[in-house]
């Protein structure tokens, strides 16, 4: 299965595989982050069908001086199959495509198991610190 840039009528699909993925946080607003990715021209999300399913995403943008990755999500019983590192390898190739020279990502340090995966696709945890501050109320 080959992954396709989402549309504005995917945007419930998505959001409720983001959501049975815990993925989503009540300070973020999901259907606000999947509006804003397909609006910029230098941000997409990218998804996997099977018919009228979605089993997956991911969403990618390059701000200009690196590319990032946000939403990686597989659903629950079909993962294990190769759709994240297809959804990865696509994110990768977006990016490439636009003369991106990194990509980085956030997870969150409990959550082993993606770690794994990342690692297993030859991503390294870099030597930084990530600092933010909430601009929306």
């Amino acid at each position: 299965m080959i992954p396709t840039e989402a549309q504005l009528g995917d945007a419930a699909a998505v959001i409720a595989l983001w959501q049975a993925t815990a993925l989503t946080r009540p300070w973020n607003d999901p259907a606000a982050d999947f509006a804003r990715a397909l609006a910029a021209a230098d941000a997409a999300v990218l998804v996997v069908r099977d018919g009228d399913s979605i089993l997956g995403s991911v969403m990618v943008g390059d701000d200009g001086h690196r590319g990032w990755v946000y939403y990686l999500a597989v659903a629950p019983d079909r993962q294990r199959r190769g759709l994240g590192r297809a959804l990865m390898g696509a994110a990768e190739d977006w990016l490439r495509a636009r003369n991106c020279p990194k990509i980085q990502l956030m997870v969150r340090a409990g959550n082993a198991e993606a770690l794994g995966f990342y690692a297993a696709l030859g991503l390294e945890q870099q030597d930084v610190v990530t600092l933010g501050r909430r601009l929306a109320p």
